[in-house]
């Protein structure tokens, strides 16, 4: 199989950590007699620093010309002073929204090798737990009207959360088609005790789950699942929300699991081709120092074989060297924990994975 892949390395720790899934691919690639092109596009603070602009429409050309996209990371405090709608984390929205990714899949899975990073207690994770956020994308509050006007106050800033319909429904059917081919169980969040907008997405989910008998299905308010993510994660499976409670559920999800650098993202739409993605930001700090843990890269890129092109046993494959890599005691400084030894840069790391494919 060929296959021509955009690369939006970004910036911070953006450019170390693609790389390290690229070499991971093109090991996985000549494993298995494929052929996968990359070509590198600028995203986010460099490509203002380039362009003037954070999403230049080479980029957004270059991506739908493409059959899948990865992304590393952008911003920084670099950028701080630019405009709302020129700030590097714009481009994000703006990517989404021409590849017209309406769905953002993000598991969460605490591997039994990592319990000890968990700041759960034994007794709450048991022997792991594995997570799947469906989070909606492209509609919410993220993308609906803002601004300033005049209130009871003086001036005040707003924003406007808004779902249709058929937002809903699109989100909705592939939550219960992921929990079709998992344990069938799937926990749809909401504030529908105060919102309008959520009192709509409860009811077109309750209408959509009378098409999927077999999944077990129920509703719950987003603070209680923030408070039940933290008790007993393990009484979830498949979890689906809305743009703005699936951020901060998710990012929640991820530090019960150890560490942010541990887990991967697929934004999908109605075709093929996905951006993929690990959930943790640019990191300027450790920018360029090669401490970055590049494994949720890596399993982004696993996540595209398999979402975007089907090749479940070469992202099979990937999956299962992490598993080696980290059940062998290897670690990136962020997994350290209560560990003794020298932490793994982050070209350790990807070599030690690649040692094992």
């Amino acid at each position: 199989m060929e296959l021509k892949i955009a690369l939006l390395k970004g910036d911070g720790i953006g450019p170390e950590i693609v790389d390290s899934a690229v070499a991971v691919l093109e090991k996985t690639a000549e494993k298995f007699g494929h052929k996968f092109t990359f070509n590198p596009y600028l995203i986010g603070g460099c490509a203002i620093d380039e362009t003037g602009l954070p999403l230049p429409q080479e980029t957004v050309d270059g991506c739908l010309a493409s059959d899948s996209v990865i992304l590393g990371a952008v911003g920084g405090p670099k950028w701080d002073d630019q405009p709302g709608d020129n700030r590097p984390e714009k481009a994000l929205l703006g990517i989404r929204s021409a590849m017209g990714l309406f769905t953002n899949l993000r598991p969460a899975k605490l591997y039994p090798a990592l319990r000890g990073a968990s700041p759960l207690k034994d007794e709450i994770v048991g022997d792991g737990f594995d997570i799947m956020i469906v989070r909606e994308l492209t509609g919410g509050i993220y993308f609906g009207d803002r601004g300033y006007r005049e209130g009871k106050y003086g001036q005040e800033a707003f924003d406007t959360e808004a779902y249709s319909v058929t937002e809903i429904e699109r989100i909705g059917k592939v939550a219960f088609e992921a929990a079709m081919k998992r344990s069938k169980r799937l926990c749809s969040v909401d504030k529908a005790n105060v919102l309008e907008s959520s009192r709509l997405w409860r009811k077109t989910m309750h209408e959509l789950s009378e098409q999927y008998p077999e999944v077990e299905y129920r509703d719950m308010f987003v603070d209680n699942a923030a408070m039940q993510l933290v008790r007993d994660p393990r009484q979830f499976d498949v979890i689906v929300t809305s743009n703005m409670f699936g951020d901060i559920l998710s990012d929640e999800a991820s530090q019960i699991t150890g560490s942010i650098g541990m887990l991967a993202s697929a934004s999908l739409g109605a075709s093929k081709r996905g951006l993929y993605e690990p959930i943790h930001g640019s990191a300027p700090d450790i920018a360029g120092k090669n401490l970055a843990n590049p494994i949720a890269t890596i399993l982004s890129g696993a996540m595209m074989l398999r979402y975007s092109f089907g090749l479940i046993k070469e992202a099979e494959t990937i999956e299962n060297a992490v598993d080696k890599v980290l059940e062998a005691g290897l670690r990136t400084a962020d997994l350290m924990g209560t560990d003794k030894g020298e932490p793994l840069s982050c070209t350790e790391m990807t070599e030690a994975i690649l040692k094992v494919i």
